[in-house]
């Protein structure tokens, strides 16, 4: 068994072991119920841990892992309304302005 992933939200860690159980990787999570305990215990101690217990999928979930934090990096860019000139974010099909579609 090996460790994956740790963070203060522990939202965030079982979000990440929902995805990776979607891709049939084990995992366990460790130290969910101590988040209670920052102040009384070191912050770092008290992050919750993502592990995974198949060594030989450690790899695999990694990579799932990485793709996890590259999404939105490779953004649509911006652009202009042929209509009324209004700039849009990439993600959108049509223009919030004046409802004109992108061409």
């Amino acid at each position: 068994m090996k460790r994956l992933y740790t963070d203060q939200n522990s939202l965030m860690v079982g979000n990440i072991k929902n995805i990776l159980e979607g891709h049939e990787i084990e995992c366990v999570i460790k130290n969910f119920m101590l988040v209670g305990s920052v102040g009384e215990l070191p912050p770092t101690v008290c992050a919750t841990e993502l592990w995974v217990v198949d060594d030989n999928k450690y790899d695999q979930a990694k990579e799932i892992l990485k793709d996890i934090f590259s999404e939105g990096k490779d953004k649509a860019p911006k652009w202009k309304c042929a209509n009324c000139g209004e700039m849009i974010e990439g993600q959108f099909t049509d223009c919030w302005n004046c409802g004109e579609g992108k061409e």
